[in-house]
């Protein structure tokens, strides 16, 4: 019988050791990806960019926070993960195309970046987010998801052949495997892409098929600074960052708040003049990497993190590919995936913002003037919905005292 110190038990056990973090990696990546990258691909679609921009801002997005992660991985010892901001995306799809057109909402991605390098630079301003009342701000997006959210249902009577197979796909595996049930979702939306392309005969040019990075070079105007940057900011910091680190807080880590908004603040500058629109603390998907499955050695998860920033490299090579082959999906698949993939957020965010009786009636607000569109001087319904459900519930807090007297 070999002793422990042999080669071969050596070996095994280091093949124990490194299995289930590479394993948390590579999966971590791919529900990461393939989860939310339709709703960025809508989001930067709707404010301006035509299919080469909103090509490159998916492969700027995932080449920024792939290297962030391996850096910060790598000098933290710890399994921070990185994302794009998925409610900032969402943000996006519902504020519509801003004055200036898509070099206007490049410039407010850059001053998003530039908010979020400050956050770590100046606590005072980690402070005034903190201020924001949590069933505002959860309101706020809310508002912003319901509109992507209801597109699903509403494709279902203009194309349910094409639109019925990913619902009901979405559905089964919501039941059997969760965690799969936006990427099983978008494989059957594929398959139906493909069918739709050899059935109607729809040409794909393999010229577009490689990742390529488009320079815009950013306009800077008032209302996409107030009604796009400020809200992207807010959204940002609010659903992706402090829940990020609270994930990671669950598993017994401390995240290294100001390294994670230098590197995702700069990352979301040095990104922004080719199409990323943001990027943060990864929220849900933080768990896979800091978790049990990367591993029982609490010490050794950081390398899960490190594994998913290389996987999400290698996904950036792809990343042309599923732009140009979803450019050819029917009208509304892209949507319905995206909506699909944003039901999970916008249950939590309702929950949320009506957990504290207090607060439901501004929230409620917040969640109507998001929802409704509205939009005002040029400045968007988030800012407003923000905004307006703030004053309201000052005005509803300063009523107490005379009512009680």
């Amino acid at each position: 019988m070999p002793s422990a110190s042999t080669p071969a038990v050596q070996s095994r056990a280091a093949k124990e050791t490194l299995g289930p973090p590479i394993t948390a990696g590579i999966v971590t990546a791919l529900v990461g990806f393939t989860s939310s990258f339709a709703v960025v691909l809508a989001g930067l679609k709707t404010v301006g960019a035509n299919q080469a921009q909103a090509s490159s801002g998916l492969l700027a997005l995932t080449l920024t926070f792939g290297l962030g992660i391996l850096w910060l991985s790598w000098r933290s010892r710890m399994p921070v993960t990185l994302a794009w901001s998925t409610p900032g995306a969402a943000l996006l799809a519902s504020a519509g195309m801003v004055d200036g057109g898509w070099p206007a909402a490049v410039g407010a991605f850059m001053i998003g970046g530039v908010l979020i390098v400050l956050t770590g630079l100046l606590p005072a301003l980690g402070r005034i987010m903190a201020k924001i009342p949590t069933a505002l701000a959860q309101a706020m997006l809310a508002g912003v998801l319901l509109p992507l959210c209801l597109a699903p249902f509403k494709a279902l009577g203009s194309a349910p052949l094409f639109i019925a197979p990913v619902v009901l796909c979405w559905v089964v595996l919501m039941k059997f495997a969760p965690r799969w049930s936006v990427p099983a979702s978008l494989l059957v939306a594929l398959a139906v892409i493909g069918i739709h392309i050899v059935s109607n005969g729809v040409p794909i040019s393999s010229g577009k098929l490689l990742p390529r990075l488009e320079w815009t070079t950013p306009t800077f105007t008032v209302e996409a600074a107030v009604g796009l940057a400020l809200p992207l900011f807010i959204v940002t910091m609010a659903s992706q960052n402090i829940p990020g680190v609270a994930v990671l807080k669950s598993f017994g880590y401390t995240t290294p708040w100001r390294p994670s908004m230098l590197v995702t603040g700069a990352g979301t500058i040095a990104g922004a003049p080719f199409g990323g629109h943001a990027i943060n603390l990864a929220a849900l998907s933080a768990a896979l990497a800091a978790g049990e499955e990367a591993g029982k050695n609490h010490n050794r998860r950081w390398m899960a993190a490190f594994v998913s920033g290389l996987a999400y490299l290698i996904l950036a090579a792809v990343s042309a590919a599923l732009v140009t082959v979803v450019a050819a999906a029917p009208p509304g698949l892209l949507e319905a995936v995206a909506g699909l993939a944003l039901l999970g957020t916008l249950a939590s965010s309702i929950a949320s913002a009506l957990a504290v009786a207090e607060e439901r009636i501004p929230a409620c607000i917040t969640f109507l003037l998001a929802a409704s569109g509205l939009s005002f001087a040029g400045v968007g319904a988030a800012f407003w919905a923000l905004g307006g459900g703030i004053l309201v519930r000052w005005m509803l807090k300063s009523r107490e005292p005379l009512q009680k007297a």
